[in-house]
């Protein structure tokens, strides 16, 4: 699966906990030559390892083992490694397995726990950016669900949607005095606050920016029915993407998606610069790091790519090179990925900035609310 797919009832059910081992493997995943060679070498030693430490563990015995392997074989099987992406996770029980392509590079590990390692997916979802598009026709509407380049169909709560046929009602159109518009039945009327109620649903639970696709006269109709069309980000007046594809709609909202980075990137730069000036502002891993877990930052901005290694002790965080986990220390190669996870749990703001952003904040900055 996709990040792009990862909704928050998804995560919350892969953060349940389950009856150990819950077996999580992450990796990196090369787009080309001649890297791209060792990527079926890693995962089969991998899962190799994961089996050897479910045959060393005591508290899994051999038929939870022989299960849970035969799903990670079947993972392998499944798996595409040349599918695009940039990491992949592996979840894996005695009943079960998921695979989840990674726009964002992930660390090899095999992790047994009582539930799966979720950080990596959240921090690529948050890169992305996520946004919702609500494509509408006066008696059609879909909506989808993008990130980054990519918009699939959302097939859920209702959606796609078509108006109730009616047949011709004479006696109707001699009350209106003629046959009338479209655009000014009362039927197509309702189809848009039934539409417009559904949309609301769909954001009280995934919150995203929102943009709308439609002939003008529809998306007039809409912000007529609900509030729907005041909530969203922009529009793009073009008919005949209701029923897509994903690529078509991306082609289309192009401008609009550039427009929105750019101004994400001004107003976190005046975000900084205001908390600057009043001293509430955190810079550097490290700093970030506490202001996090001390549930201090209001926003966080991190360059896309950066991703630094750094090793924790005893609650404090300070850099770190491979290899140089001891009893008291441990290194960890996405530990920005974990502060993201972490940011977001408490409320905080991610923004994801493009490389060379925060060049004098050491590449990561926070605002903080005291």
């Amino acid at each position: 699966m996709e990040t792009n797919a990862l909704t928050s009832d998804m995560l919350a059910t892969l953060r349940e906990k389950k009856p150990y081992p819950a077996v999580s493997i992450t990796m990196p995943v090369h787009r080309s030559a001649p890297d791209n060679a060792q990527d079926p070498v890693r995962l089969r030693n991998l899962i190799s390892e994961a089996q050897t430490r479910l045959t060393a563990d005591d508290a899994v015995d051999a038929g939870t083992r022989d299960a849970i392997m035969e799903q990670l074989r079947q993972a392998q099987a499944e798996v595409d490694l040349r599918s695009g992406m940039d990491g992949l996770v592996i979840f894996a029980t005695p009943d079960e397995h998921q695979l989840w392509a990674l726009p964002r590079s992930a660390p090899e590990r095999v992790v047994l726990s009582d539930s799966y390692l979720t950080r990596n997916l959240v921090a690529a979802k948050a890169q992305q950016a996520p946004y919702w598009v609500l494509s509408l026709s006066a008696d059609q509407a879909s909506l989808w669900s993008g990130s980054g380049d990519r918009i699939d169909e959302h097939r859920e709560d209702g959606f796609p949607r078509t108006a109730a046929a009616v047949e011709d009602d004479p006696q109707w159109q001699q009350r209106q005095g003629d046959t009338a518009s479209t655009f000014t039945d009362e039927r197509t009327r309702q189809f848009m606050r039934e539409t417009d109620a559904a949309v609301q649903q769909v954001l009280a639970r995934e919150k995203r920016p929102l943009y709308l696709v439609g002939l003008a006269p529809a998306l007039a109709l809409l912000g007529e029915a609900g509030s729907v069309g005041d909530r969203a980000q922009d529009t793009c007046i073009q008919g005949g993407l209701h029923s897509g594809p994903g690529h078509a709609l991306h082609q289309a909202l192009a401008p609009q998606l550039a427009a929105a980075r750019q101004q994400t990137g001004e107003s976190t730069a005046a975000r900084l610069e205001e908390a600057r000036g009043r001293r509430t502002v955190a810079g550097g891993l490290a700093e970030v790091w506490t202001a996090v877990h001390e549930g201090r930052a209001a926003m966080v901005a991190v360059e896309e790519h950066y991703q630094p290694e750094a090793s924790t002790d005893i609650g404090h965080l300070t850099p770190a090179a491979s290899g140089t986990t001891t009893e008291t220390t441990e290194v960890r190669e996405d530990i920005v990925d974990e502060l993201v996870e972490t940011a977001l749990e408490k409320g905080t703001e991610v923004v994801f900035l493009t490389d060379g952003t925060l060049t004098d904040s050491n590449h990561i900055a926070a605002v903080l609310r005291y």
